[in-house]
């Protein structure tokens, strides 16, 4: 009988989920709105909704197969608890709730989804986690024991595997390499610290570079007619890609930020090579070029020209699913 495995992608937009098997084929595929349950009491009704979407979705196969596990990616979450813990941007209290004290914010969603599928093995993870999972199974990186997989999409994920496994800490939260401060005391972070390699390196941290350069450069730029909320990272690209000064300025500046960054990274954990997956990274060589360059540059002598800096090949639009999915296989 076929065996399938059910990947999960919780974004703080969308939830989507598919039906993978052990090669990355994907049997049907859905989504449900994450948004539209955004307050902490629309919790039960979320996992209730999402549930039935992926039970629906189950019924719509037409074969018979074995549901082998549900691996599960989303923000904030233990993989040792199965838990999602304080998530920034997922069910907030409200002004109604009767407590506000953020660290109650624990879901015990592996538990909560397990009641909707008895028997079925549940596996959660960080987003990103997962995607470093999944370019181990699906990806650029089988057969690596030894690599780091970069996020970079609204913020800068990570995942470090080590000797063939998921680097994850005695309390299953290692790995915030997004989080790791590059300027100290300099641009304010979601995280309340200051000066994290997410407020420069994320797609929302381009942007912020790009508008910095408006300000002190005088060359004339299209991105000037663009105001912050409209820009994303897709026309920073599109205008690099024509010669934009400002817009080739802020690939440099970002690619610097984190050539320094997987330098010192790499002095951790020796990887064999780095991959970088995410909308930012769909920039191709006006992002890997300048970063590295500045890796290189910035690197301890013993790594230098050792280590390979790659885009992900998960970079489909099923990628997340893929990624999630890829925990179940591991697992087994």
């Amino acid at each position: 009988m076929k065996k399938l495995a059910f990947g999960v992608d919780i974004g703080g937009i969308n939830t989507a989920f598919g039906l993978v098997d052990e090669k990355g084929e994907l049997y049907g595929e859905s989504v449900i709105s994450t948004r539209a349950y955004p307050a902490y009491k629309d919790y039960p009704r979320y996992v209730a909704d999402l549930c039935e979407a992926m039970l629906t979705l189950v019924k719509a196969v037409n074969f018979e197969f074995e549901l082998i596990g549900i691996g599960i990616g989303a923000p904030n979450a233990n993989y040792y608890k199965g838990t999602i813990e304080t998530p920034a941007n997922l069910w907030k209290f409200t002004a109604d709730d009767p407590v506000q004290d953020e660290s109650l914010r624990m879901f015990d969603f592996a538990g909560d989804v397990g009641k909707y599928f008895p028997g079925v093995p549940i596996y959660v993870t960080n987003d990103a986690n997962a995607a470093t999972i999944g370019e181990m199974v699906y990806g650029n990186a089988k057969g690596m024991k030894d690599f780091i997989m970069v996020t970079l999409g609204t913020g800068v994920g990570s995942g470090f595997v080590s000797n063939g496994q998921m680097i994850y800490g005695h309390d299953g939260f290692a790995g915030e390499f997004g989080h790791v401060i590059v300027e100290r005391g300099g641009r304010d972070c979601g995280c309340g610290r200051k000066g994290c390699l997410e407020a420069y390196a994320s797609a929302i941290g381009i942007k912020r570079t790009a508008f910095e350069l408006m300000a002190t450069m005088n060359d004339p730029s299209p991105l000037r007619a663009i105001s912050f909320d409209d820009l994303d990272s897709a026309m920073l690209s599109q205008a690099a890609a024509k010669g934009d000064p400002i817009a080739l300025e802020a690939f440099r500046v970002t690619g610097q930020r984190l050539g320094y960054a997987l330098a010192d990274a790499v002095t951790i954990t020796s990887p064999e090579a780095i991959f970088l997956f995410g909308g930012l990274a769909k920039a191709g060589d006006l992002l890997l070029d300048p970063i590295k360059w500045y890796m290189e540059e910035n690197m301890l002598f013993a790594f230098k020209n050792k280590v390979k800096v790659l885009p992900s090949g998960l970079q489909s639009k099923n990628a997340a699913i893929l990624g999630a999915s890829a925990l179940v296989w591991q697992n087994m």
